[in-house]
C-alpha cells in the first residue's frame, strides 16, 4: 500500500534536471554554431581566386595606349565639374578614371614580395600622376574662367574623414577584386568615395594660378589616399595569404624581401603620423564647436550686438599656436570682463589650453563696422562660392551698414553751426528712426531740439522752419525731422 501511496505521489509532469555537465555541453554547442557562423559570414579566403585576382591587379597597372586616353578624358572632365562647382559631374568623371590600377599595384607587389611588380608600380603611379596634373594645369591655365569653387576648396586639406574613407575604401576595393566574379558596383563606389581625381585636378588648378599652398595641399591629400588604399591592399593580401614570389638566387630573394619590407614601414610610418595629426584636428575641432556652442553662443547681448558664428575662423597646424577667431557685429561690445572668462574656460577643454582666443568686433562708430563688413565679404566671397544662404546674410550684413554709414553726419560742426545761427538754440541731439507705411521703410534722420523758455512763439515758428530746411540743405537728406523736447 505504502509502494502505491508513493508511486502517486510522482506526477507525470515533472522532469529530470539537467546536470551540470550538460550545460556545459549545450552552451559549448552554442559557442561552436555561433563560430561557424561567424567564419561563413566574414570569412572571405574560401571564395578568393588568389590566381585570378594576382592576375586582374597585374594586367590594371600598366598607363599606355587607351588607358592614358580614358585618364586624360575623366581628368578633363572633372576638372570642367570642379571649375563650374558640379559635384555630379566630378562623380561621372570618376567613374571612368583608371586611377586605381598601380596603387593596387603598389600594395600587392609590397605583400608578396614582388620586386618586378612593385617597380612597373612605381613607373605607372609617376606617370598616372604627372599626366593628370599636366592635363588639368593646361585646362585651368588656358580656360579663361578660374573661380576658387568650394569643390575645389574642399581637396585641400586631409582631415580624419578623408583617411577612414581611403582605407575603407581600399579595403572594399581590393576585396572586390578578390572575389571570384568581380563586383564592379563597388569598384565604382570605391572610385567615388576615394575621390583620388579631384585632388589631382586641383593641383593643377593651384600651379595653373599659382596658388602653391593649394597644390602642396591638394598633392598631400592625394598622397594620404594613395597610401592607405596601398596598405588597405597589404593588409588584405597578407590575410589572404598570396603565396610569395620566389627567387632562384636566395640571396636576391632575401634583399628583395627586405627592401619589400623597407618601403612597407616606410610607407606605414607618415601613414600613422598622418592618421594620429588628422586625429587631432578633428577632436580639436569638435572641442572648439563645443567650447561656442555652451560658453560663447548662449552669451546675451542688452542691446544691438550679434555674434556671426558662421564667421568663426580655426587655425590649426602649421607648427604655430591654433587660433580661434570670433567675430561680433553691433555697437555693443563683448567686455573685457566677459572674454577673459572665455580664455579661462577654455582650459576646461583639454585641446584648447594653449590656444589663442581673437575677438573681432564691431566698434562704436558705424564706419568702422561697414569698413570691417566690406573686406569681410570681399575676402569671402569666392569661398563661400556655392554657399548661398552665407553670401545673403553677408550681403544683408553689409546693405544695413551702408544705409547707416549713408546717415553719418559731422555732428559737431552742425550742433557747432547751428548755435552760431540760433542764439536762442540751448541743445541738440540726433539719431535715426525707423519708419514703415508697410509699403516700404524708411530710415529718418532726427533731431531733437530745445529753445530758451524765453523765446517768443511766434519767432520759435519761424527759427524751426528755418532751422529745418537748412539741415536738409546742409546734409542734403530730405529725411530730416525735426522735434522739439517735451515740455516746450
Amino acid at each position: 500500500m505504502s509502494e502505491n501511496l508513493n508511486q502517486d505521489q510522482i506526477t507525470p509532469s515533472e522532469e529530470p534536471i539537467e546536470t551540470k555537465e550538460e550545460v556545459k555541453k549545450d552552451f559549448k554547442g552554442l559557442l561552436v554554431s555561433t563560430k561557424k557562423f561567424l567564419q561563413e559570414l566574414l570569412d572571405i579566403r574560401p571564395n578568393t581566386d588568389q590566381a585570378a585576382t594576382k592576375e586582374a591587379i597585374i594586367a590594371d597597372i600598366p598607363f599606355k595606349g587607351h588607358t592614358s586616353w580614358i585618364l586624360i578624358c575623366s581628368i578633363f572632365i572633372a576638372s570642367v565639374g570642379l571649375n563650374a562647382n558640379s559635384t555630379a559631374v566630378v562623380i561621372g568623371a570618376m567613374l571612368i578614371s583608371p586611377l586605381m590600377g598601380p596603387i593596387l599595384g603598389l600594395g600587392m607587389s609590397l605583400a608578396i614580395n614582388d620586386i618586378d611588380t612593385l617597380r612597373r608600380s612605381l613607373k605607372n603611379f609617376t606617370v598616372m600622376v604627372v599626366l593628370s596634373v599636366l592635363t588639368a594645369f593646361l585646362f585651368f591655365y588656358l580656360f579663361p574662367l578660374k573661380d576658387e569653387s568650394s569643390e575645389l576648396l574642399a581637396r585641400t586639406a586631409p582631415d580624419i574623414r578623408d583617411v577612414l574613407i581611403a582605407f575603407f575604401g581600399g579595403l572594399a576595393l581590393v576585396i572586390a577584386r578578390a572575389k571570384k566574379g568581380t563586383i564592379a558596383s563597388v569598384i565604382f563606389g570605391v572610385a567615388i568615395a576615394t575621390a583620388l581625381m579631384p585632388p589631382l585636378c586641383t593641383v593643377g588648378f593651384g600651379l595653373a594660378i599659382g596658388n602653391y599652398d593649394f597644390a602642396w595641399g591638394a598633392l598631400y591629400l592625394f598622397t594620404i589616399n594613395t597610401i592607405f588604399i596601398a596598405l588597405a591592399t597589404f593588409l588584405v593580401i597578407k590575410l589572404l595569404r598570396f603565396p610569395m614570389v620566389r627567387y632562384a638566387n636566395s640571396k636576391r630573394r632575401r634583399l628583395i624581401g627586405r627592401i619589400a619590407s623597407l618601403l612597407a614601414v616606410l610607407v606605414m610610418i607618415p601613414a600613422s603620423i598622418t592618421f594620429w595629426d588628422a586625429l587631432q584636428e578633428s577632436v580639436f575641432r569638435k572641442q572648439v564647436q563645443e567650447f561656442i556652442d555652451e560658453r560663447v553662443a548662449p552669451y546675451q547681448f542688452s542691446e544691438s550686438g550679434r555674434f556671426m558664428e558662421d564667421f568663426t575662423d580655426i587655425e590649426y597646424g602649421d607648427g604655430k599656436l591654433p587660433v580661434i577667431e570670433l567675430v561680433f557685429m553691433g555697437n555693443e561690445t563683448v567686455p573685457d570682463n566677459v572674454i577673459a572668462s572665455w580664455e579661462s574656460q577654455m582650459d576646461e577643454f583639454s585641446k584648447l589650453k594653449d590656444c589663442e582666443l581673437r575677438i573681432i568686433q564691431g566698434g562704436n562708430e558705424e564706419l568702422d563696422q561697414l569698413k570691417y563688413v566690406n573686406e569681410l565679404y570681399e575676402s569671402q566671397k569666392n569661398v563661400l562660392l556655392g554657399k548661398d544662404d552665407k553670401i545673403k546674410l553677408l550681403e544683408n550684413e553689409l546693405n544695413r551698414y551702408k544705409r547707416y554709414a549713408g546717415k553719418q553726419i559731422p555732428f559737431s560742426s552742425i550742433s557747432a553751426e547751428a548755435k552760431a545761427n540760433y542764439e536762442n538754440l540751448e541743445s541738440i541731439e540726433y539719431d535715426h528712426a525707423v519708419r514703415t507705411d508697410f509699403k516700404k521703410t524708411d530710415t529718418l534722420s532726427i533731431f531733437e531740439i530745445k529753445w530758451n523758455k524765453d523765446i517768443q512763439a511766434e519767432k520759435k515758428k519761424i527759427d524751426n522752419k528755418k532751422l529745418l530746411d537748412w539741415l536738409k540743405i546742409r546734409l542734403n537728406d530730405s529725411t530730416v525731422q525735426l522735434r522739439e523736447t517735451a515740455g516746450f
